[in-house]
């Protein structure tokens, strides 16, 4: 980033940025990479479950929107759009990938770890893995990253009602493969 252009772009918002980037400037879109880059990232490898496959659907969506970034309507957050690249760049790369062997377990923590809520964290994120991408994809956004269920509709190109019922089938199916039954703790969950 050439000197001042930090300066010059901390403290415009993330449209005048996207604005700013249509208009030919060389820096803004790097700005907006910049703020956001982690987070996108988390929602892919939560998303694919890889965190090679994540990389490249990071890369391919913010490729996307720097290419196609007159098409941002501002009816939504520049966030929101960018969530719906990037969880759109995750399915599609799933869509493609054809494993021909068992694809390895990407582990959120040392399974030596003996604290309770790494355990928990597995035993999630194992369950996790084996919902149906809609309902992955739902429970991602709403439940680990607190989006709200009108921004993940958006996200997704789904209605409301479908996100919502996305999200209680896919609770209802972690907490059955968890076994978790009303009244039940979850297992390594001491008090």
């Amino acid at each position: 980033m050439a000197p001042g252009a930090a300066d010059r772009l901390a403290d415009l918002s993330d449209k005048d940025l996207l604005q700013l980037h249509v208009e030919g400037d060389e820096e803004a879109f790097g700005e907006l990479f910049r703020r956001h880059k982690d987070r996108m990232w988390a929602v892919a490898l939560r998303t694919t479950r890889d965190p090679e496959l994540a990389a490249d659907c990071v890369q391919d969506g913010f490729i996307a929107a720097f290419r196609r970034a007159e098409s941002f309507r501002g009816e939504a957050a520049v966030t929101t759009w960018l969530h719906r690249i990037i969880v759109n760049a995750c399915l599609d790369r799933l869509r493609r990938r054809k494993p021909t062997s068992e694809l390895p377990e990407f582990e959120l923590a040392d399974r030596h770890d003996h604290y309770a809520s790494t355990e928990v964290r597995l035993d999630i994120h194992e369950a996790l893995a084996t919902l149906p991408e809609g309902q992955r994809a739902a429970l991602v956004l709403v439940d680990m990253h607190a989006v709200p269920v009108a921004e993940a509709a958006q996200i997704l190109g789904v209605a409301e009602g479908t996100i919502k019922s996305r999200c209680a089938r896919g609770r209802a199916a972690l907490a059955e493969r968890l076994g978790l039954t009303p009244g039940r703790r979850p297992p390594g969950d001491r008090d």
